[in-house]
């Protein structure tokens, strides 16, 4: 990862990445622009090939620790979502933050994926959300939610009922003071691994935090969502020589 990622790109880029800065390399989850391809696309996306510690992963394998408590400060500053054409991103304002390793990362975005990007213990989920952090220096912090059939989510039915369902489409949430607090478990027992961006141009030096507890949400909302997003993860990497915390 370069060492400084600007905080203006952390909003377009991100585990979604926009290639807003490579218009001419389009990229995709399928067929040839699809993520066994990526690191030919552009030389700007070669560490989706050459890469040694790319996300996602299959947490297995764990190495206990004593992984001390991070902490979130998050605040009702949603202000709009739109569908980019990888994902639909839920954008926050300034004010939420995350705590990790005596620094401060703030809240830009949270986007879904259908099915999860990473497993545990080789197990997908039907659903994954990566909320995505950036330090005043650009380095960046996720942390990962996975989401489980079961009872209806009052959060995602929100997002649901302000769905931007074509690309490009966007919404404003202001009005909604959506917290991102609300879809985080209420247990913050988490995994702790180091990783990439999951979408070119793949960089790395990413913190990752994958919650242990998932979310319930029905059934309807979960096809809802693949519906609009289709199948937009990338398959899961080596681990290689990492540890995976818990």
């Amino acid at each position: 990862m370069k060492k400084i990622v600007s905080l203006a790109a952390v909003t377009l880029f991100s585990t979604t990445l926009l290639a807003s800065g490579h218009a001419d390399a389009h990229w995709g989850y399928t067929g040839e622009t699809g993520p066994a391809h990526w690191g030919d696309l552009n030389e700007a996306y070669h560490m989706c090939k050459e890469g040694k510690n790319q996300s996602p992963i299959d947490l297995s394998g764990f190495v206990e620790a004593e992984l001390p408590p991070v902490g979130i400060d998050y605040k009702a500053v949603a202000t709009d979502d739109i569908n980019n054409g990888h994902t639909v991103q839920v954008n926050f304002g300034k004010g939420s933050t995350l705590s990790i390793d005596g620094k401060t990362f703030t809240l830009k975005q949270y986007h879904f994926h259908t099915p999860s990007e990473n497993t545990i213990d080789g197990k997908h989920f039907p659903m994954e959300a990566h909320f995505v952090h950036a330090d005043k220096d650009g380095n960046l912090a996720v942390i990962a939610v996975m989401f489980k059939e079961g009872k209806a989510n009052p959060s995602l039915q929100t997002i649901l009922n302000n769905m931007p369902a074509h690309v490009g489409d966007k919404h404003d949430l202001s009005a909604a003071k959506l917290n991102a607090r609300t879809l985080l478990p209420a247990n913050r027992d988490y995994y702790r691994f180091n990783g990439s961006l999951t979408t070119p141009p793949c960089s790395e030096g990413v913190r990752w935090i994958v919650m242990k507890n998932p979310l319930e949400a029905s059934k309807a909302q979960l096809d809802a969502f693949s519906r609009v997003l289709g199948k937009n993860n990338r398959p899961v990497q080596p681990i290689n020589a990492r540890p995976v915390l818990k």
